[in-house]
């Protein structure tokens, strides 16, 4: 009876293995979808207050914006295309997603990969938008897309879409 018993446990455990096995497999045939390596830094407002407010020698386009604000997406290239071409002329681009939390693996994420965005893009996750709204301008409404450019000697906010041309020029009132 003893050696039954063992028995019953060992082809137990071995087709436990072998179904396992066979799970792997079908797994590894049918592959998921690969998840992305890029990772999307979340700030509440109290943690990117200081990204809006950095006193160096730089001049900092910041551009609030979501994949689903078509102005936001269609003006997206101009943005990326100062990146590259002002980086070495002490530049930088920080594009804040407005997106919502639970859509940042499913939308942002591969929207950013897609369409191979380069700049530094964050999430704002922060529900106080009255509080935020006016502190990063007084002015602003909260419509999308709107950019904020400063230095350290000058800071203006712009509520409005942005071509390449406009943003250049708007970039270059802070390098002269």
């Amino acid at each position: 009876m003893k050696q039954f018993v063992y028995f019953l446990i060992a082809c137990l455990l071995f087709l436990g293995c072998k179904t396992e096995q066979k799970a792997t497999a079908k797994t590894e045939e049918n592959k998921p979808e690969i998840a992305s390596a890029l990772k999307i830094e979340s700030y509440n407002y109290d943690a990117l207050k200081p990204l809006l407010h950095i006193n160096d020698d730089k001049v900092y386009v910041v551009n609030f914006w979501a994949t689903w604000c078509a102005p936001c997406v269609k003006e997206l290239p101009a943005f990326e295309k100062i990146k590259s071409e002002y980086a070495t002329k002490n530049v930088e681009v920080l594009l804040v997603s407005l997106d919502f939390p639970k859509q940042v693996d499913k939308r942002l994420i591969p929207f950013i990969e897609k369409n191979k965005i380069q700049s530094k893009v964050v999430l704002l996750d922060d529900n106080d938008e009255q509080r935020w709204i006016s502190e990063i301008d007084k002015d602003w409404s909260g419509a999308l897309p709107a950019t904020l450019i400063y230095s350290k000697n000058k800071r203006t906010f712009y509520e409005q879409s942005f071509d390449y041309n406009t943003l250049q020029n708007e970039v270059q009132t802070f390098l002269n």
